[in-house]
């Protein structure tokens, strides 16, 4: 879900040219992303530590949820 806001908000950051949507997309990409880490799986998101190889590990994720290599 967070994936797919995000892209909206780069889209509407493209389509409008307004900031605000950079910071809508990062907040919706980590937010839905920090509160299911911390809330649902009880651990620590990986981006504190690592934040470039969870980003690239999240669109990998999101690749191959619509690839079908992970179903939903």
């Amino acid at each position: 879900m967070g994936s797919t806001l995000m892209l909206v908000c780069l889209t509407m950051l493209l389509a409008t040219d307004k900031p605000q949507y950079l910071l809508y997309g990062l907040l919706c990409g980590y937010g839905f992303a920090w509160v299911s880490h911390f809330g649902f799986e009880k651990n620590k998101p990986a981006s504190f530590k690592r934040p470039l190889y969870s980003f690239m590990g999240d669109w990998c994720m999101y690749r191959d949820i619509w690839t079908g290599k992970i179903r939903f």
